[in-house]
């Protein structure tokens, strides 16, 4: 179970909200005026920061303009924004069918030296996501195996993890991609040793059910806590409730031993999360507050989760491979050879 604390800020905030609202009433302020952009250049400035803001109402008009200008980000961002399913203006139409334009005409920038590669490579991955699940607003037929060609491409092309953490899932299960179990476990294993927290999370979840890989709880429960604090905002409640499955069945025994692992492996395969914008709650801080069943609170902050390390107990993958493959990829090896398995270049095409 999990309850929320909205903090003490919640006051401060409803207290300017209602006076600034009696100033425009009582004529004391001028209401805003619909907005005016000096530029595309300046309207995408605006738009970006209202967007990271969590001030979705204001940053769609601009990011509109952007967009319509021609402007790359303007149209990546406007995607993002209605993409996001907890927005009060989300439109999976709208975001598909611009990322869908950003595909078709953008496939192709150079990883190395354009700036827009690595938006490139999310906006693959975000069709791949619409295309596996199908999209009934625009009555778009489910797709993996076009959802696998988007990912390989994502994942090889533009190096990008989120594109190979997806396609690994795919390659365990056969979805859209000839099935592939040692290839996509062992690749699990390397994003999870560069600190990739979803990789770490679907990792410790294999492990904790013996699912692809021998049962190990007390890896785990050691690995879901790392995923915990590598968690970004977007991923945390899906990572937290993983985390909480674990930490609540686990035994005793096995919440000591992985206890004296989690801040060795934290200082290993721990990576800071980029620091997240404004919510959508404005200036609210919502935190969750769980529980097990049996009323223990779960540990949930970084000091309680991280404790003084008592092993040095080494993390591989499956075969004990991760490490040899993590060196072979920081070395200039190309991710290629984990993600086709014998399907050749199509993304393991059926």
């Amino acid at each position: 179970m999990r309850t929320y604390d909205l903090g003490h800020s919640w006051l401060a905030t409803v207290r300017a909200a209602v006076m600034l609202a009696a100033l425009v009433v009582f004529g004391a302020m001028p209401a805003v005026a619909s907005p005016r952009f000096t530029s595309p250049e300046d309207a995408l400035r605006q738009g970006i920061s209202a967007y990271n803001g969590g001030y979705h109402e204001i940053a769609i008009p601009a990011l509109k303009y952007a967009a319509e200008a021609d402007l790359f980000l303007g149209s990546y961002f406007l995607a993002k924004l209605y993409s996001d399913s907890n927005s009060a203006y989300t439109n999976h139409g709208e975001a598909y069918m611009l990322y869908q334009k950003i595909a078709s005409e953008h496939a192709d920038v150079d990883p190395d030296i354009d700036a827009r590669a690595p938006f490139v490579a999310k906006a693959l991955t975000s069709l791949a996501k619409y295309m596996r699940a199908g999209l009934s607003e625009i009555n778009l037929r489910s797709d993996p195996e076009q959802a696998a060609e988007y990912l390989h491409h994502a994942a090889t092309f533009f190096n990008d993890e989120d594109a190979q953490f997806e396609l690994s899932k795919m390659q365990l299960k056969g979805d859209g991609v000839t099935t592939d179990v040692a290839g996509g476990r062992h690749w699990l294993a390397v994003l999870a040793q560069e600190g990739h927290a979803g990789a770490q999370a679907f990792l410790a979840d294999l492990y904790w059910r013996g699912k692809f890989m021998p049962k190990d709880q007390v890896r785990a429960l050691t690995l879901i806590s790392v995923a915990v604090k590598n968690a970004r905002p977007g991923d945390r409640v899906w990572i937290e409730d993983i985390y909480q499955s674990i930490y609540c069945g686990a035994s005793q025994g096995v919440r000591e031993q992985a206890t004296g692992m989690v801040a060795d492996w934290d200082n290993r395969y721990g990576r800071k999360p980029t620091l997240p914008g404004r919510s959508a709650l404005g200036a609210f801080e919502v935190g969750a507050n769980r529980t097990c069943a049996d009323g223990r609170r779960v540990p949930m902050s970084a000091g309680e989760i991280s404790l003084s390390p008592r092993s040095s107990f080494q993390f591989a993958g499956p075969n004990d491979d991760a490490s040899r493959s993590t060196t072979g990829r920081r070395a200039g090896q190309q991710p290629t050879r984990y993600l086709r398995g014998d399907a050749g270049r199509a993304g393991a095409r059926r």
